[in-house]
C-alpha cells in the first residue's frame, strides 16, 4: 500500500507559479511511476505529467513548456512545478502512483491516489 499527500494548491493569478509536492509512504515508492492529475468541475480527470521509476516523463500537450514534473526519491515526493498559470488550469490536481515504474497516459492505470489539492487561477 501507498499513501500519498498533496500540498501547495491556492489561489494564483494568471501568469504566476505554484508548485505542487505529493509525499508518498507506505510501499517502496522509488520503483513506481507517479504522476499528476487534474479534475475540474464537471469535466473528466485528465493527465497532467508523468515521471518514471527512471526519470523519464510525460506531458499533456495543454501543459507543455509551462509544467515541470521531477521527483526526490531520497525524500519520496514528486513535485509539479506550475509556470504561466491561466485560468483553464484551474482543477483539483491529485497525485497517483502506478505500481509499474513506467509512465502511462491516463487515470485507470494508476493505483494510488491522493487527496488532491485545489489550484484556482484568476484571470
Amino acid at each position: 500500500q501507498v499513501q500519498l499527500v498533496e500540498s501547495g494548491g491556492g489561489l494564483v493569478q494568471a501568469g504566476g507559479s505554484l508548485r505542487l509536492s505529493c509525499a508518498a509512504s507506505g510501499r517502496t515508492s522509488s520503483n513506481f511511476a507517479m504522476g499528476w492529475f487534474r479534475q475540474a468541475p464537471g469535466k473528466e480527470r485528465e493527465t497532467v505529467a508523468a515521471i518514471s521509476s527512471s526519470g523519464a516523463t510525460l506531458y499533456a500537450d495543454s501543459v507543455k513548456g509551462r509544467f515541470t514534473i521531477s521527483r526526490d526519491n531520497a525524500k519520496n515526493t514528486v513535485y509539479l512545478q506550475m509556470n504561466s498559470l491561466k485560468p483553464e488550469d484551474t482543477a483539483v490536481y491529485y497525485c497517483a502512483a502506478r505500481s509499474s515504474g513506467s509512465v502511462r497516459y491516463g487515470p485507470s492505470r494508476y493505483d494510488y491516489w491522493g487527496q488532491g489539492t485545489q489550484v484556482t487561477v484568476s484571470s
